[in-house]
């Protein structure tokens, strides 16, 4: 196929993005953008009981969530239906569809009975070579003419060659008695107008490319290439659903992973590049090819996800990262950054992104930054601070007084102080940790200290160590 690559995303919206429609559309997005391609979004709201504008913002928000952009303007399927209808007609018209006036009741008894012969239950109606004359005053639908000898073969990317008899397809329904198209009309037209080149979808749509294809023979238009994709199941290896706990996009987004590293993992469920595991969305692009998705379904799993958004966020800018934060504080619901836990959170990534994994883990490790005094301590941390710790605060602190805040300086005088009073700096980090933070587990003394400034540092040096005169 030459020319410009197409591709498309077409949700239903009736709930959010699930994760797996996640992954879709991540992977028609690569495709396309790493051959300076399109990638449209098509919104397949037929279904108009189901279809809610709550579901096609969770959709759009879940798509920008995920840095997954896309060309021109969403279209509505629901807004095409005189077009669908039309090419419905236009095949009536050239004989290779037909009217059909069977009852629900006929279509029934029909089934029943090739049922209890052990027949194909398929619709064969008796309309399909009707005399015109003979047609009834009567509601009907419009089906098409599907071939009854020979083989239908999908030609499939990732499934390789699909080979279907066609006396397994049915005379499929176009249009419906109320003059409504059909979703597998509409799928049709609709991506024959955008010019998609190529349909990836799960494939759990594979049979339906079999009954899609009779439409583009019909009207004599090009067929796509079709590349079918396994399902993603859970850890427990079947299908994921809700019972495998959060399935939406933006349910990952508030429990704080970045969209880098979702980004990163959602292109390895199921596709691989050799074996890189950790790759830039650039390298993604030139990488991603339809012949490196396999036909396994690929589990999810969380520590994989956890591990891979770890050296995102290792590696991104400040800048960046700080604004993903505070994205997630709003889609997580909690409270936002005041200015000057924002300054002092941009002052301390540099000592907190190398050793988390998600955004909750790289704030809990900020505490020391985010808390103002009076410091809460924690039961653990509040163990290193008995009389004897607050004695060392209270030695040390005075000697923190006038030297130049570098790490340097930091150093060598609680260096001096362990050596004059022959303690181990483990017995200083304790109390000063607890002092700083409140917390026993805490970045580096000398990084917080950094982070903090002199004044805030001895400020909360010294009310720790006063402590020691209420006990």
């Amino acid at each position: 196929m030459t020319g410009q690559v197409v591709t498309r995303f077409a949700p239903s919206p009736t709930g959010y993005l699930h994760i797996g429609g996640a992954r879709t559309a991540l992977f028609n997005w690569l495709y396309a953008r790493g051959r300076g391609g399109k990638f449209l979004l098509r919104i397949e709201d037929t279904d108009r009981e189901r279809s809610t504008p709550e579901a096609t913002d969770a959709i759009l928000q879940g798509l920008s969530w995920l840095g997954l952009d896309h060309d021109g303007e969403v279209v509505s399927q629901f807004e095409g239906a005189k077009r669908h209808a039309e090419v419905a007609l236009q095949l009536l018209e050239e004989g290779k569809a037909y009217k059909c006036f069977a009852t629900q009741d006929e279509i029934a008894a029909f089934r029943d009975e090739a049922r209890a012969a052990g027949k194909s239950t398929h619709y064969r109606s008796p309309w399909r070579d009707a005399d015109a004359a003979t047609h009834p005053d009567a509601p009907y639908v419009i089906r098409i003419k599907a071939p009854r000898e020979g083989q239908t073969v999908i030609c499939d990317q990732v499934q390789g060659d699909v080979t279907i008899r066609n006396d397994q397809l049915d005379d499929m329904i176009l249009l419906r008695s109320d003059g409504t198209p059909v979703y597998m009309l509409a799928v049709v037209v609709d991506d024959h107008d955008m010019g998609v080149t190529h349909v990836i979808r799960g494939d759990d749509h594979l049979n339906n490319a079999a009954r899609q294809m009779m439409i583009y023979e019909a009207m004599g238009w090009d067929l796509p290439i079709y590349a079918h994709i396994p399902l993603i199941h859970g850890a427990d290896g079947k299908k994921l659903s809700k019972r495998h706990g959060a399935l939406g996009a933006q349910e990952y987004q508030a429990m704080g992973y970045p969209a880098a590293g979702m980004r990163n993992y959602l292109a390895r469920l199921g596709w691989s590049h050799g074996d890189d595991e950790f790759f830039t969305d650039a390298q993604a692009q030139d990488w991603f090819d339809l012949d490196g998705i396999g036909k396994s379904p690929a589990r999810f799993d969380t520590k994989k996800l956890e591990n891979i958004c770890g050296q995102h966020i290792a590696v991104s800018e400040d800048a960046a990262l700080l604004q993903e934060i505070v994205n997630y504080l709003g889609a997580a619901d909690q409270p936002a950054l005041t200015d000057t836990q924002t300054v002092l959170l941009r002052d301390a990534l540099y000592c907190l992104k190398d050793r988390a994994k998600t955004f909750p883990d790289l704030l809990e490790k900020a505490h020391f930054a985010l808390t103002s005094r009076p410091i809460e301590v924690e039961a653990k941390a509040a163990k290193n601070l008995d009389s004897v710790s607050r004695g060392i605060l209270n030695d040390l602190t005075p000697q923190l007084q006038n030297v130049s805040w570098s790490r340097e300086e930091l150093e060598a005088v609680t260096s001096s102080y362990c050596e004059a009073n022959e303690i181990k700096f483990g017995k200083m980090a304790g109390p000063m940790r607890a002092a700083l933070a409140g917390r026993a587990a805490t970045p580096s003394v000398f990084d917080m200290m950094l982070v903090l400034g002199r004044e805030e540092s001895l400020a909360r040096l010294t009310d720790a160590a006063k402590d020691d005169a209420t006990e």
